[in-house]
């Protein structure tokens, strides 16, 4: 190369730095920029989304999301970043956007499950519908939420049996413990009782529940009497529910059992066993067969 050459390449040289180089270099820096205003973006909008709350458990749904959207947004900023500085490179992008939506293509028919998992799973976390500690119904499997994950949610049985559940397969969720819960009596007595006495009876057994130390942090409000819910074969159904902490309904629920048990046994208040009446029928004349009871010692 003589000096002629070179210095028409210095000239072009700098030509392209002066004009294509500044341009990469102010694409570099507005990547930069973007970058780290993102960090601060991200979070702003997840806590204007999910409304600030100072537990735990939400600054733990926050970080999730955050994490995602400042993961999709860094591919994205780079993704356009890396395309424009091709393009001042004078490399030709278009095979490459070709390439690569053929290939958006090919890993969108081959992970439509994983795709559908993760969405969920973002929206589940994003809307609060469940949260670790939780007992839920999802997928149709029941238990003790002990994690939530993009793509999966892990349940606990109370046989200490686990459950994955794929987020893409969640349709319905039943929460039983959110905010508060509930335990629902269906009290059976014999149709002999005063059932007006036995209401009365309930509420006391309540109220000295709601005033013994044990258990009285667990009982948000007294307990809801709803009335005679159904005359049964053998009994008249009482129903009755009690509003507790969540999670505390079964305990509260087995120990208010206990207690009615006791006190009906008290005052004599009758729980019926189960029993039928039967018709043996009657001949033409009216006449109604005797009725053979066989002695299985005999």
């Amino acid at each position: 190369m003589n000096f002629i050459d070179f210095n028409i390449f210095f000239k072009k040289g700098a030509e392209w730095l002066l004009s294509n180089g500044l341009r990469i270099l102010f694409i570099v820096l507005f990547t930069w920029f973007f970058l780290k205003l993102k960090k601060k973006v991200t979070e702003r909008f997840i806590t204007f989304l999910l409304q600030k709350k100072e537990d735990a458990e939400f600054q733990k749904r926050t970080q999730t999301l955050v994490t995602i959207i400042r993961y999709a947004l860094t591919a994205v900023i780079l993704a356009v970043a890396s395309m424009m500085i091709l393009k001042e490179l004078g490399i030709n992008i278009g095979p490459v956007l070709a390439a690569a939506g053929i290939l958006g293509v090919a890993l969108g028919f081959g992970a439509q499950s994983l795709v559908k998992d993760i969405l969920s799973g973002f929206f589940i976390i994003l809307e609060d519908q469940i949260r670790v500690g939780d007992v839920v119904e999802i997928g149709g499997k029941s238990g003790l939420v002990e994690k939530i994950g993009l793509k999966t949610t892990v349940l606990r049985d109370l046989a200490g049996n686990v459950h994955f559940v794929p987020n893409g397969e969640i349709k319905v969720v039943t929460n039983m413990t959110k905010e508060y819960s509930r335990y629902v009596l269906d009290i059976g007595v014999a149709y002999k009782e005063d059932v007006d006495k036995v209401m009365e009876v309930i509420k006391e057994i309540d109220e000295g529940l709601r005033n013994d130390p044990d258990f009285k942090d667990d009982i948000i409000a007294p307990i809801e009497v709803l009335g005679v819910d159904q005359f049964a074969s053998s009994s008249v159904i009482i129903k009755a529910r009690t509003t507790t902490m969540p999670l505390k309904q079964w305990r509260i629920g087995r120990e208010f059992n206990r207690r009615i048990k006791k006190r009906f046994d008290e005052l004599g208040i009758e729980i019926p066993f189960p029993h039928m009446t039967l018709f043996m029928g009657t001949d033409k004349e009216g006449n109604q067969p005797p009725i053979r009871i066989i002695n299985e010692s005999e």
